[in-house]
């Protein structure tokens, strides 16, 4: 035991290589990475945001993020599946901990989620967020455009969340009317993958259905995204309500006929070349989870889009 360590968190000297701790103690942090303030220099700075004042039905995500980063834990030192390696060799991660927001004053919550990821996105290479309700990516879209320009979106939900908005009004099933009606989104180069239910409106997004999801395989799924994305700069949103309620029974709104974890997983791991400049998981409801089976997938989609971004710099 002299080689290993625990509180990780804590106690690491870098945002490189792996941690040691059992994977049933320990600080919790998001994939055992360092807890630190000061990001710079991180490839990638992990985020969570305890929000979920704009939800329509089952509240609850304000408690995702310690959900997604207890769930996390399980993923050890070992390499990670499917991506044959230590993510951390040469991806610099780190945990930078909470977006503090007033819950006296939900109404601010935007702007300071949109302040807090433009000065991160300033510090570190790639923010990876943690929900929160789906009300949160409007301003983490807003911090993306302004340092990467109008984006394409890969939207992996079971919901269009292009419900009519008016004025300030942001909730979390029209946080991308908002966003297109701001140009922030390109919605002739965007594509939402698993939509099992009906809005007004589409705003000229491409739409796989579930159904269409159903009888599609990965890699088809998968080249349907690189077309419409054409190599432009993506942002990647994965509602976890786009697995099956049997996948993610811990969710607001959970719809029924989804696909299943491995499939999206699949999906992610045939994404490696997508431009991705930053990504968010949200919609996670622990108080309506089961064993964590919730938290486990979603920490699993983070881990994912770590392995895409650490095969990258390892290419």
């Amino acid at each position: 035991m002299a080689s290993k360590s625990i509180d990780h968190a804590f106690t690491a000297t870098s945002a490189l290589g792996a941690a040691s701790d059992p994977t049933y103690a320990g600080i919790a942090s998001f994939m055992r990475r360092r807890l630190t303030k000061q990001p710079d220099g991180a490839d990638v700075t992990v985020w969570g945001i305890p929000f979920d004042a704009s939800v329509s039905n089952r509240p609850g995500t304000r408690f995702g993020p310690a959900a997604i980063r207890r769930a996390s834990q399980i993923f050890d030192n070992d390499p990670q599946y499917p991506f044959r390696h230590d993510l951390f060799e040469s991806l610099a991660v780190v945990d930078y901990g909470d977006c503090l927001l007033d819950y006296r004053l939900p109404e601010e919550a935007h702007a300071t989620i949109q302040r807090e990821a433009m000065r991160l996105l300033g510090e570190t290479g790639f923010l990876l967020t943690l929900g929160g309700d789906h009300s949160i990516t409007y301003p983490l879209l807003q911090a993306h455009a302004e340092r990467h320009g109008r984006l394409s979106l890969v939207h992996f939900d079971a919901h269009q969340d292009t419900w009519p908005t008016a004025g300030a009004r942001v909730d979390h099933g029209s946080f991308l009317t908002a966003a297109v009606r701001e140009g922030l989104v390109d919605p002739e180069s965007s594509i939402q993958i698993g939509i099992r239910t009906h809005a007004p409106e589409t705003l000229g997004l491409e739409i796989l259905h579930g159904n269409e999801v159903e009888d599609l395989s990965s890699v088809e799924i998968a080249k349907r995204i690189y077309q419409r994305t054409g190599g432009t700069h993506c942002y990647l949103t994965f509602d976890i309500d786009c697995l099956d309620v049997a996948f993610a029974p811990g969710t607001g709104t959970p719809v029924a006929g989804g696909p299943s974890s491995a499939k999206m997983l699949a999906v992610l791991h045939h994404l490696k070349n997508l431009q991705i400049v930053g990504a968010d998981v949200v919609e996670v409801s622990p108080p309506y989870d089961h064993a964590d089976m919730t938290a486990v997938a979603a920490a699993t989609v983070a881990m994912y889009v770590l392995g895409i971004l650490s095969d990258k710099k390892g290419a």
